[in-house]
């Protein structure tokens, strides 16, 4: 059996569309399937319609959080729920478009317990967005010991062998991408091109994508800001010796230069504001230490339908 595990909020007009397209893929592959929607508490009546649904079909369930979580808490919750012998994680704004599920299900059948879905292109996205999304990608692929492929989000099949591994990890600030490359095994990359969101606005910021999720990702999984704010210290200290030497040459030489209030008041602001800049990398995080140590629940369960 395969598990479609479908993370959302708000996506009450996608719903109906998605189920049809989904359901049609799957009349096309002879194999036994279920749908896990992960719902934080919507708005639109989305948790209403999955109740309908799933008295229609049993195989298209619900799971429903407590408070809003947000999307990679109710994608591992979705995980942790489903049953199938292989899950794929994909969103219902039809931006993972469902026709790319029968060849992710070819190439698990072909032996690989990993297989993600890489964008080639991403229509309907703003410039800035795609310049920002490429430039975390080889931020985190330069420095973080576990490479991530670029331009691939959430959309993939992982095995059952995979998702038990995945099950170990108790990280309350999880970043899917990030585990899965963390476990390993075999994987296989399947390619399509990424259409606009269907229906609805995206809940992320249209220019900058989920920061929260790039923090996870980038300070989860590589200490390089740490390691920068080491360098820029010993750079400035160095730049101080030796401005301090200059001067003090000047001085025997008997030369003269400019003093007062501006040169003192702009040094000091610019080494305060890198010492603030630092001190706030660091505090990220101090603060994901923090949130970690208090070992809470990732998420909280309110409603099982159909599970």
């Amino acid at each position: 059996m395969l598990s479609l595990v479908v993370p959302i909020y708000n996506e009450a007009k996608n719903i109906p569309e998605f189920v049809e397209l989904v359901s049609k893929q799957f009349n096309e592959i002879p194999i036994a399937y279920e749908i896990v929607f992960a719902v934080d508490p919507s708005s639109d009546g989305t948790e209403g319609l999955l109740r309908e649904l799933n008295k229609l079909d049993s195989r298209i369930k619900m799971i429903r959080m407590s408070r809003r979580f947000g999307q990679p808490a109710c994608t591992l919750a979705g995980i942790e729920a489903a049953k199938g012998d292989a899950i794929i994680v994909m969103d219902a704004d039809m931006q993972d478009p469902p026709e790319v599920i029968s060849d992710l299900i070819k190439e698990w059948r072909n032996g690989s317990l990993i297989v993600l879905a890489q964008r080639r292109s991403r229509e309907g996205e703003p410039i800035i967005k795609k310049f920002v999304s490429d430039l975390g990608y080889r931020f985190l692929n330069r420095f973080s010991e576990i490479p991530i492929p670029k331009n691939t989000g959430d959309f993939r099949l992982l095995d059952r062998k995979v998702v038990n591994e995945l099950s170990k990890f108790k990280e309350a600030n999880a970043f899917l991408r990030g585990l899965v490359s963390l476990v390993g095994f075999e994987n296989s990359v399947v390619y399509f091109n990424r259409p606009p969101r269907k229906h609805g606005e995206t809940k992320y910021n249209k220019w900058l994508g989920s920061l929260k999720i790039a923090s996870n990702g980038i300070i989860g999984y590589t200490t390089a800001l740490l390691s920068l704010s080491v360098l820029v210290g010993m750079l400035i200290s160095m730049g101080a010796l030796l401005m301090g030497i200059s001067l003090v040459a000047a001085k025997l030489v008997g030369a003269t230069f400019p003093m007062g209030y501006a040169t003192i008041v702009i040094t000091i602001l610019t080494m305060g504001g890198i010492n603030l800049f630092f001190m706030g990398i660091l505090g990220l995080y101090v603060g994901k230490i923090y949130e970690e140590s208090k070992s809470r629940p990732k998420y909280i369960v309110q409603e099982r339908v159909g599970l």
